[in-house]
């Protein structure tokens, strides 16, 4: 016999799961006895928002879920804005955490973290969440949480071990782990969708986070249609660098919506349709006049936000294989010339609100370019999800997407790093944002990361200036002077560097790769030239 977090561990391991991110607490010693003597290796950050945002980030470079290990109450408020970002981005994430006593639960005598219902509360930003009455059935909850890691549409999933059932004796029996295979279309399906691809004239492709982990099906798919393809932002890399028939996440500019209109069959591929991919100017303007077919791994996914003429609840990796099976060979549908001229009409170099970016993110991409670019909610990288391509999948994502939450760059780039130790990670992030996650400097510190931290410093918010001004609000609560962030890194012993054009922004990517510790790279916004 073993106690129920030993068995945990093993399961963790079994699973294949080797990192943990988690600050130790009172409630939470008991997931700790053994952990040390495990494969799992453990990090520690300063915050339980930063270790959800670690986990994200961990997941999203590696394609692998993390753990986390959270204390009753004020831990799991903490951590429900991280889980909010992953479940609104489909990211896997499996978060443990105490409870209190089972025979105390609901019932409201202040004990120590006691929340009314925790498993309730966290219920809304994850897959599923679950309270453990017993530690015989921990390994069924656990098996149920990687069934939708590995077959359904992924998320966070939350269990919470009741501080007595943490002791609780259990058998140490084998661990068996079951072959899972997600579902898969029906001929009858693919048959009608490849009829329809086949003698479509104009067709258009769109590929979202479900095609991350078959990019060259994807690609394979394009080519043989001939089809123009616009991607989501996570989907970012999908068709490599500078595909003829890729035009990225453009899908809510006015050029990229006549395309999509003009279409007589959409594919949209592992795609929400959602609006801070389609609809980024907030105005419900895309139409679909022809055919729609929609493919997810999530039913409920395929009646949203646009509705479909053909449907398949599936793994979009098979569906496309099975239609390049289905497939004739390639028709000369003048795809590469339709994104041409819409490349041409979108002009986003030139547009007012990406144009001062863009040397900046050239410099980025050319300095470090088999980068992962991990962003927060800040002006160049609303501009780089237009304008910056990358040569894989998993090398760009951000928090400007779904949930949208300020403070995600910083600690998600550390989980990429510490996931992709052989690959550069450069987080991009506005001094406003930084603020919401500086104490994670330590933790990079401390791991002995060579994480560039570049810092879009324009005192304040100044994405939320700009909507002001735009809408003749007067500034209030937008202009907040920086801190000293040379003295801050000092604070933390990380590198710092101040940069003031794109010859010093290189060599200060480039140097800081050869740092054992993390390096921030401080932009003035005010004086960056526009123009090289």
């Amino acid at each position: 016999m073993i106690s129920c977090t030993q068995r945990l561990l093993d399961l963790l391991a079994a699973y294949g799961i080797d990192t943990v991110f988690g600050i130790p607490g009172v409630h939470t010693i008991e997931l700790y006895r053994g952990l040390d003597a495990s494969p799992l290796r453990h990090v520690t950050p300063r915050h339980e928002q930063g270790a959800g945002f670690m986990a994200d980030g961990y997941a999203r470079a590696s394609g692998k879920p993390a753990a986390c290990f959270i204390i009753t109450g004020p831990g799991m408020t903490n951590i429900a804005t991280a889980m909010g970002q992953a479940l609104a981005d489909s990211i896997p994430m499996l978060v443990i955490s105490s409870v209190n006593h089972r025979d105390t639960l609901g019932r409201g005598q202040g004990r120590l973290h006691e929340l009314p219902d925790q498993q309730r509360t966290l219920s809304g930003v994850s897959v599923f969440s679950h309270t453990l009455h017993s530690a015989e059935a921990l390994p069924e909850i656990i098996a149920r949480a990687f069934a939708v890691f590995r077959s359904a549409r992924p998320g966070p999933v939350h269990i919470e071990i009741p501080l007595d059932v943490m002791t609780q004796p259990v058998a140490d029996t084998p661990i068996r782990i079951p072959a899972l295979y997600p579902p898969a279309a029906p001929g009858e399906a693919l048959d009608r969708a490849a009829a329809w691809l086949g003698e479509a004239r104009r067709p258009l492709v769109l590929l979202g986070g479900g095609c991350v982990d078959a990019p060259d099906a994807a690609r394979a798919l394009v080519e043989r249609l001939d089809a123009p393809a616009m991607t989501t932002i996570n989907a970012k890399g999908v068709l490599g660098l500078d595909h003829p028939l890729n035009l990225g996440a453009t899908a809510s500019l006015p050029a990229a919506r006549q395309l999509a209109a003009e279409a007589d069959v959409v594919l949209a591929l592992g795609t929400e349709l959602g609006e801070t991919d389609y609809d980024l100017v907030f105005d419900d303007g895309l139409r679909f006049e022809g055919r729609l077919i929609r493919v997810d791994i999530d039913p409920q996914q395929l009646a949203r936000n646009q509705p479909a003429d053909l449907a398949m609840l599936a793994d979009v990796g098979s569906v496309m294989a099975g239609l390049l099976e289905r497939l004739p060979s390639q028709i000369d549908r003048g795809g590469a010339a339709q994104v041409r001229d819409t490349r041409t009409a979108l002009a986003l170099r030139d547009a007012e609100d990406v144009a001062p970016y863009a040397v900046f993110l050239d410099t980025l991409r050319q300095a470090l370019p088999e980068a992962t670019i991990v962003g927060d909610s800040t002006g160049p990288v609303y501009a780089g999800n237009f304008l910056v391509d990358m040569p894989a999948p998993r090398r760009w994502f951000n928090a400007a997407t779904g949930y949208g939450t300020l403070g995600y760059g910083l600690p998600a780039a550390i989980g990429a790093a510490l996931a992709t130790p052989e690959r550069p990670v450069v987080a991009v992030v506005g001094d406003g944002g930084l603020m919401f996650t500086l104490s994670e400097l330590a933790t990079a510190s401390d791991a002995g990361l060579p994480l560039a931290v570049v810092i879009w410093n324009n005192d304040g918010y100044g994405e939320i200036r700009r909507y002001m001004d735009m809408h003749e609000v007067t500034r209030l609560g937008v202009d907040l002077p920086a801190p000293d962030f040379a003295t801050l890194a000092g604070a933390f012993r990380c590198r710092s560097v101040r940069v003031a054009c794109p010859a010093e922004l290189s060599d200060a990517l480039a140097g800081s790769q050869a740092a054992r510790v993390p390096t921030l790279i401080e932009v003035n916004a005010d004086h960056w030239p526009v123009a090289t």
